[in-house]
């Protein structure tokens, strides 16, 4: 099964972006990395998606899953 995932990513030195995994556009782009999450959130929710956040540096700060964890937790079956 592969892995579906939408992240929140840094949009140059301008802004924020949500991308889904694997595409070479963003989807939408924001002046604030907030509307950035509270969207991106909502379109993970929408496709059962791992929802990955990025730093200003790239790193990953959280991962939400959504419905798309390869390796749910035992009780979740």
């Amino acid at each position: 099964m592969t892995r579906k995932t939408t992240h929140v990513t840094p949009n140059g030195n301008d802004g924020w972006k949500v991308i889904q995994g694997g595409a070479e556009r963003a989807t939408k782009v924001f002046d604030t990395k907030q509307d950035a999450i509270d969207y991106g959130r909502d379109l993970s929710r929408n496709v059962n998606s791992e929802f990955i956040i990025h730093g200003k540096d790239g790193q990953i700060q959280r991962a939400d899953s959504h419905g798309g964890d390869p390796c749910p937790p035992r009780d979740k079956k």
